[in-house]
């Protein structure tokens, strides 16, 4: 066993890598998605819909089913890349936990590195210790399905209750900011970036611009160059969001509803409901000082029998499932239970 103890903060700033994005395209999507008509709406539900089959349709973590008109709840965020979308699995590339508290207008958005060593049950013959991105495709190999494997693995990880999922890809990112004409942005200092479509470089000039969805893209996930020590990428993906927020605000989006249904239904999977997506709207969107802010579960890489992983610290998630119950309202003094991984076998 070889070990990297490297982690800290350059490791996180990496592992913040995709998230914001992800959270963008959900307002973007669920914006437009309450916006039109429930006749029309139908189709890409259909489509997008996937159920949890959950008893009492609830996590096991908790007492009771959520209310998202009402209660703290979270969310897990899946970004799937372009690679798996025409094959039979896919693994979650990006993995973000939305964890909402209506009462304190906030929004924690918390990284899980989808390397991370984890106990992953459910799974079949693959049952065992594996990286937490695997379970969704050990879900759909065993028919237990993807998005809930990979749901109650992540659960299981934070020790708090997840109550539902939305997946979404590169592609929806780039057609949702298209489809709203662009999105303004002032930014703050000049960089580029390489185009994820055509390997071309974008250059970012520092002041007011307009960004196309590709541009948008690439000025969210930047992490390499020097400006990231003084315009880090998650100033941009703040800014950004806040943007695009605004943008969803405008009576022009009215005009993009279509549309962005369309772009649902072929990017998007979700296990909520319109009534939750409604309460959901209800409950955020209209929020005017609503407050974001990131987590990511600290730890080291490492290699273990010849695999790459990252190893939770457990004093470090303990503290931060601790925290996330907190703002779920759950006793943070229970015992703590995870199925991460912090062994050498």
């Amino acid at each position: 066993m070889g070990a990297k103890t490297r982690t800290s903060k350059r490791r996180r700033k990496r592992l913040l890598h995709g998230s914001l994005w992800l959270l963008v395209l959900c307002l973007a999507v669920v914006s437009s998605y309450l916006i039109y008509s429930v006749i029309s709406v139908k189709g890409a539900l259909n489509d997008s819909k996937v159920s949890l089959q959950r008893e009492a349709n609830k996590s096991d973590l908790r007492e009771k089913e959520v209310s998202y008109s009402d209660d703290p709840f979270s969310i897990l965020l899946l970004g799937i890349e372009d690679y798996a979308k025409n094959t039979e699995t896919a693994r979650a590339d990006t993995q973000l936990v939305a964890t909402f508290n209506p009462k304190e207008s906030k929004v924690i958005l918390t990284t899980v590195p989808r390397d991370t060593r984890v106990q992953i049950d459910n799974a079949g013959e693959y049952t065992g210790v594996h990286k937490i991105n695997a379970a969704m495709t050990y879900g759909q190999i065993n028919s237990y399905g993807g998005e809930k494997l990979q749901l109650e693995t992540t659960e299981k990880l934070l020790n708090i209750p997840i109550d539902a999922f939305v997946t979404v890809n590169f592609d929806g990112f780039r057609d949702v900011v298209d489809a709203l004409g662009g999105i303004n942005i002032d930014i703050k200092y000049p960089f580029w970036e390489t185009n994820v479509y055509n390997k071309q470089r974008i250059d970012f000039k520092a002041g007011e611009t307009r960004l196309t969805g590709e541009e948008a893209l690439a000025f969210v996930r930047m992490r390499k160059r020097d400006v990231n020590d003084v315009y880090s990428r998650e100033q941009r993906q703040q800014q950004f969001i806040q943007a695009t927020v605004e943008q969803l605000k405008s009576a022009n989006t009215l005009l993009k509803v279509g549309e962005l249904t369309k772009i649902f239904g072929k990017n998007v999977k979700t296990s909520l409901s319109i009534s939750d997506l409604f309460a959901i709207q209800n409950q955020y969107l209209k929020m005017e000082n609503l407050k974001i802010e990131s987590k990511e579960i600290e730890g080291y890489e490492t290699r273990i029998n010849g695999v790459s992983y990252f190893v939770a610290d457990q004093q470090k998630l303990q503290n931060l499932s601790k925290e996330l119950r907190t703002e779920l309202n759950l006793n943070p003094n229970e015992p703590f239970k995870t199925n991460a991984s912090f062994g050498a076998y």
